[in-house]
């Protein structure tokens, strides 16, 4: 079952930053992009486990904080070595003030 989980506000996240969300044993990272967009995928690097809430967010670019490899958060594709699986990314939607995120 698809379902849409109210993850932050809008203003829990800086503009061109991100934080980790946890919901039902998985994690997830939510980005808040330099257009005003916000993004979701998931919270751990596809390299080995880590998670991309302590890494760099470089525009749309999001840097593994252990290996320094790169995805681009709005697709989920794997930019640099060592990475070369791409993240899951997930649909978003803002009302009001609250960023929600569909999981299945």
């Amino acid at each position: 079952m698809t379902q849409w989980i109210d993850a932050c506000a809008t203003d829990d996240i800086d503009a061109e930053d991100l934080i980790r969300f946890d919901h039902a044993g998985a994690t997830y990272a939510i980005y808040h992009a330099p257009d005003g967009k916000f993004y979701a995928t998931a919270g751990k690097c596809t390299h080995e486990e880590v998670h991309l809430a302590d890494g760099l967010v470089m525009d749309y670019v999001i840097e593994c904080p252990k290996h320094n490899g790169q995805f681009d958060y709005r697709t989920g594709e794997a930019k640099r070595a060592p990475v070369c699986i791409n993240l899951k990314t997930y649909p978003v939607k803002v009302e009001g003030a609250r960023v929600f995120i569909q999981v299945s």
